[in-house]
């Protein structure tokens, strides 16, 4: 069993309460907008950490980390980009490759809407963490928390950082 820390859309802020509520997690997946490359650092340093980079990360980000991540855990096939879409809206750049070869796990940031929703026609979950940034529309600062054990993700918690004013 792995326990997973999930985040997104940091956009350079990373609050005060995340390695806090990320104590005990084995890792931490950053599913773009990071920001700062400081930041990304800060995290791998904290716990093993993987990343992809989102639309408004620069050139030292986008030189570290992919935009698409897809690996295996616990034989659970994992998928993380920024910009996916969700359950019947698929982003154009990633529908085809949704609907040939769906892995068990979509993960995707980029609309600062939470979201936990499975795909029955393609047997896979959905999540987007939402934001834990300042910058942009949200109204509250979220994050995941989730294990990934027998290719199944289980024990899926939100948290809430902070209500935006």
């Amino acid at each position: 069993m792995k326990k997973i820390g999930l985040i997104s859309d940091t956009h350079s802020y990373l609050h005060p309460r995340v390695k806090h509520h990320f104590k005990d997690v084995d890792e931490i997946w950053h599913a773009g907008d990071i920001g700062d490359i400081a930041l990304a650092d800060e995290l791998a340093a904290f716990k093993p950490f993987k990343a992809v980079y989102g639309n408004i990360d620069g050139h030292t980000i986008r030189a570290q980390y992919p935009k698409n991540l897809r690996f295996e855990i616990e034989g659970l096939d994992v998928w993380i980009t920024h910009i996916g879409g969700y359950p019947g809206r698929y982003d154009l750049r990633v529908r085809e490759e949704i609907r040939k070869n769906p892995p068990g796990l979509f993960i995707c940031g980029h609309s600062h809407f939470l979201k936990a929703m499975p795909d029955k026609k393609l047997g896979l979950l959905h999540l987007n963490p939402g934001a834990a940034g300042k910058v942009g529309f949200h109204q509250v600062q979220t994050l995941m928390r989730f294990e990934v054990e027998n290719a199944q993700v289980q024990n899926l918690e939100v948290v809430e950082l902070e209500k935006r004013v």
